[in-house]
């Protein structure tokens, strides 16, 4: 019998060497990011040897994308500053997965041995399925060859362990595609009939115009950002609301 209080396997950890490695980045980039407070410092252990978690490994790789983006250190940190302290490894890969959303279609051809290589394991024809269901690639004619949404890959990768059927995954994109296409039209229609009227009317106005302007280069991130803090945030209401129940009785 269950008795609910089986010990969680430990988060692996990472010397700063090996977590430069994993990231693709220079040990001096990491110990950069750590000076202005962009990344968390490291657990000390014995010999005073620092370790960094998957935590850790996620918020660099949404950094460097954000980076990618075009963003300033200074904008890098304020986007930093407003998300919950406590996101896990899963959350902050979301964010990452957002952000490489904002630049134009990214896909690219890569073949099978590229596509492991990448993803850091073997991927069976199942594992090849479920990313395909959550949006990561596209098959193409050539069995051995996809079309990879590089943005994506580390979280439907981390995502192939969790025991959710393919049917699932697949009911649930058309869910947050449905209603993610619906926020989109509304927030369009409110930004054309409350800020791009006005701008309209008041276009010789050069002070208005900067304005606009900064508002077209920043609303994207802004709102994606929005978005995905209210839905974190509604879903783990939910899923506290639905199961909470049980898992307090387990």
């Amino acid at each position: 019998m269950a008795t609910g209080t089986e010990e969680q396997p430990p988060s692996p950890t990472y010397t700063v060497d090996e977590l430069a490695a994993r990231a693709g980045v220079t040990v001096r980039t990491v110990r950069f990011y750590g000076t202005r407070g962009l990344l968390p410092p490291p657990v000390i252990g014995p010999r005073r040897v620092g370790h960094y978690g998957p935590e850790h490994l996620s918020r660099l790789a949404l950094i460097e994308e954000l980076q990618h983006r075009g963003m300033t250190l200074a904008a890098i940190e304020r986007y930093l500053e407003q998300l919950p302290p406590d996101l896990s490894a899963q959350d902050l890969a979301i964010h990452r997965a957002l952000v490489a959303s904002w630049a134009p279609e990214s896909a690219e051809k890569i073949d099978r041995r590229e596509l492991e290589r990448r993803a850091g394991r073997a991927l069976s024809d199942a594992d090849v399925d479920r990313l395909a269901a959550m949006g990561v690639l596209d098959r193409g004619p050539d069995p051995e060859v996809f079309r990879l949404d590089g943005g994506l890959l580390r979280l439907g990768v981390e995502l192939l362990d969790v025991p959710i059927a393919h049917e699932t995954i697949l009911a649930s994109r058309t869910v947050l595609l449905d209603h993610a296409r619906q926020a989109a039209q509304e927030l369009s229609r409110l930004f054309r009939e409350e800020v791009w009227s006005p701008y309209r009317e008041r276009e010789e106005d050069p002070d208005h115009v900067a304005a606009m302007k900064s508002l077209s280069a920043h609303m994207q991130p802004i709102v994606i950002q929005a978005l995905v803090t209210a839905f974190q945030r509604s879903l783990s209401e939910e899923l506290r609301a639905a199961f909470g129940a049980e898992t307090d009785g387990s």
